[in-house]
């Protein structure tokens, strides 16, 4: 078999933490962007039912008359609800609607593949991204086992505090189902450090305690803590945007082309 890369690959990276509050969403609005200015075509799918994500890039969800939810549920075909976002990225959006979701697949037979089948409709309908990246709901249930079954790889974003990494391990346990029963390419990319405060050897402690515990690769470089996060979802858009040539950034501009280098290995 040839190692070279089959011309037009999509990478499809599920960014998943059932813990809140760990930085997710920021970074995927912050890669995707970061991919993106590196010339990668790039599609974010919000599969979060608060919709964050949406709202951050400057969609406001309750404008919204379609979202995944109809992708998912009702065989929408997702290019009708594509969106381009001022941040270069396109953006499948949720709204709330989609709490509704995990109700309706449960009972539907085959649902942990809904999401693969819909990117499968995507790429047939000759809409070819070289980037999807998911933001995962923070639960372990039906949407993100449907974005791990959809996934080559994962990327677990972790807060560098003793008590954020107490669900890693439920995470990584989940992988090792869907790798066992609907995904078995599935690759756990490493864990992404966030809200990272360099000058406490405590979040360094924990970083160097997270890769020996879960033997996991620790993505570069960490994502400082840094108020310039918080300003931009306001703005409607990523930081690399509001705040160009902060550390945060930086940091993920750094992260982005790491995940460039992991993606061809």
């Amino acid at each position: 078999m040839s190692s070279k890369k089959k011309p037009q690959a999509t990478t499809t990276l599920a960014v998943a933490n059932q813990k809140g509050g760990v930085a997710k969403t920021t970074s995927v609005a912050s890669i995707g962007a970061a991919l993106a200015e590196l010339g990668h075509r790039v599609l974010l799918i919000d599969l979060d039912p608060q919709a964050c994500l949406t709202f951050s890039l400057g969609i406001d969800p309750e404008d919204l008359e379609l979202s995944v939810h109809q992708v998912l549920t009702k065989g929408l075909s997702p290019a009708e609800v594509i969106l381009e976002t001022e941040d270069g990225v396109h953006l499948l959006p949720a709204t709330i609607e989609l709490a509704r979701a995990e109700a309706d697949l449960l009972t539907r037979t085959g649902r942990e593949h809904v999401l693969r089948g819909v990117l499968e409709d995507l790429k047939e309908s000759g809409e070819v991204f070289d980037w999807i990246l998911l933001d995962c709901p923070p639960s372990l249930g039906v949407l993100t086992v449907a974005a791990l079954t959809a996934a080559d790889g994962v990327l677990v974003p972790l807060q560098c505090e003793t008590l954020s990494h107490r669900g890693v391990g439920q995470l990584l346990d989940t992988v090792h189902d869907v790798r066992r029963f609907t995904n078995r390419d599935l690759e756990v990319w490493g864990v992404l450090p966030t809200l990272y405060d360099g000058r406490t050897t405590h979040a360094r402690t924990v970083l160097e305690t997270i890769s020996e515990t879960y033997d996991l690769e620790v993505v570069e470089p960490p994502i400082p803590k840094t108020i310039k996060f918080a300003e931009a979802p306001a703005a409607g858009r990523s930081i690399l945007a509001t705040s160009r040539s902060s550390k945060g950034a930086a940091a993920y501009r750094e992260v982005a082309a790491n995940l460039v280098r992991r993606a061809a290995r």
